[in-house]
């Protein structure tokens, strides 16, 4: 089989530059996972509390803990209405930590995923704070940004939706206190 030079270069060029795009954004089995930032691993454990969700008063519940081997946290979230128990709603959130240049907030990335099923799935992004950290996921033009903001054994979240302008409006917010895990949690 006869191959041209340029046919030859072209192919060391093209694989030579897969890999080095595949290498740039995906870590190698011999670096360590960029794990999630100390502000994000503070949650660890269970809390419990009430907040109101669009004006209507709810109580929270989240279990906390490390997964993929330590690499994320995952949050689980429980709510439900105080004037109707039956009125429900979960969510899981995944968080980790992401490469930043030098001098640059520590970033961590969200995966969204609640009792609404895939189409409310969302990726977010975000950083740590003065008092915590925040993650915005988007949704369609806006996008809702959480912020969590803990302080010994009390925990605030907060989310807001941030229209395209910048503009914002409150959705959701909560006050949790650190309680004692049920088994299994």
């Amino acid at each position: 089989m006869r191959v041209s030079v340029p046919v030859l270069a072209l192919s060391w060029a093209l694989s030579g530059a897969l890999c080095s795009a595949l290498s740039s954004g995906v870590a190698m089995a011999e670096e360590p996972a960029v794990g999630p930032p100390a502000e994000v691993k503070a949650l660890a454990g269970c809390w419990s509390g009430e907040g109101a969700v669009m004006g209507k008063p709810v109580t929270i519940a989240l279990a906390v803990k490390p997964v993929a081997g330590d690499a994320m946290m995952l949050v689980e979230a429980d709510s439900h209405a105080k004037a109707d128990p039956a009125d429900a709603y979960a969510a899981h959130l995944l968080f980790g930590g992401r490469t930043t240049k030098a001098g640059e907030p520590v970033a961590i990335v969200g995966l969204w995923a609640d009792s609404f099923g895939g189409d409310g799935a969302s990726l977010g992004t975000g950083a740590v704070a003065a008092d915590g950290f925040e993650v915005a996921y988007p949704y369609g033009r806006s996008s809702f940004v959480n912020r969590w903001s803990h302080k010994a054994d009390k925990l605030s979240w907060s989310i807001v939706m941030r229209d395209a302008a910048g503009k914002e409006q409150g959705f959701a917010a909560y006050d949790l206190v650190r309680t004692a895990c049920a088994k299994g949690r």
